[in-house]
């Protein structure tokens, strides 16, 4: 038992510089990553400076950082920021979703059937360039002020970006991967699944990516239009600051707005980039 407890302890031993070098390594890649942010937050910070103190609108118009973030934390403090961003972040969740379904479907089946291919092509052509703001008539005609219709106008924002990522990223698999599967007695939706999907990931992420871009604008275009007085949301937060002229409100709740946008880039799709592209032999950092 104390020959036992003795290996124990001189593993542990071993162990524990094991970890701490892991640990440092750890941090140092965290730091470098995060190094790039950070000095074009403290850039935009000293444009935005310099830009207040040129004189080139008044203060109660354009008002310096220090008194925004002021407020920030304030609205922080109190809680307004994370009740608000609850109820965006599960209404632009429950939009993405639907649209990651409906949008994914789409470009499976244009992807695999070349007449529906030819007959849609042009119409998802024509609603990516649609302005999201120009689709709420319709939808408050539609489904009235609600909720439904600021989900229908994430739908439409988002579903055609992400069918054409994934029509793009099959069109693009090499032929020679598609011979290869052909070969092994891969046939039809197989093929598909086995073979070309998961050679056409890469690009199909990409076109999620830009769907949760399309899908967040017309979100925020759609708070401010449709708003409700049970569920403050933060395009309502900007809608009301705006209506008040409170300048600082309205740019603190900007800045939430952009952090939220950036935190789900870095921490869900950077994440499964990472993660893609170490599968595949590329490391984190390309």
């Amino acid at each position: 038992m104390a020959a036992l407890a003795t290996r124990t302890m001189k593993s542990d031993r071993r162990a524990a510089p094991e970890a701490l070098a892991q640990a440092r390594t750890g941090a140092a890649a965290a730091w470098r990553r995060a190094q790039g942010p950070l000095l074009a937050v403290l850039v935009a910070l000293l444009i935005w400076e310099l830009v207040v103190r040129s004189g080139w609108k008044p203060q109660w118009v354009l008002p310096g950082p220090a008194p925004v973030l002021r407020r920030l934390a304030q609205e922080f403090s109190s809680g307004e920021v994370l009740a608000a961003a609850r109820i965006t972040l599960g209404r632009a969740s429950a939009g993405f979703a639907l649209a990651v379904l409906i949008g994914t479907a789409w470009g499976v089946a244009m992807s695999r059937v070349r007449l529906l291919r030819e007959a849609l092509a042009g119409l998802i052509a024509g609603l990516q360039t649609m302005p999201s703001v120009a689709w709420f008539p319709l939808a408050i005609l539609l489904f009235q002020l609600g909720e439904s219709s600021i989900q229908f106008v994430i739908v439409l924002g988002a579903a055609p970006s992400i069918a054409v990522g994934l029509v793009s990223a099959v069109d693009h698999v090499p032929p020679l991967l598609l011979r290869v599967g052909r070969t092994m007695g891969a046939r039809g939706f197989t093929l598909f699944r086995r073979v070309i999907f998961p050679a056409a990931l890469p690009g199909y992420l990409a076109g999620l990516k830009q769907g949760w871009a399309f899908s967040w604008r017309s979100l925020m275009a759609g708070e401010l239009m449709v708003f409700m007085a049970d569920r403050p949301s933060i395009g309502a937060r900007l809608h009301f600051a705006r209506e008040l002229s409170d300048a600082e409100g309205l740019l603190a709740w900007m800045i939430v707005v952009l952090a939220i946008g950036l935190l789900v880039d870095a921490l869900v799709f950077g994440r499964v980039e990472n993660s893609l592209r170490a599968k595949r032999g590329l490391g984190e950092d390309v």
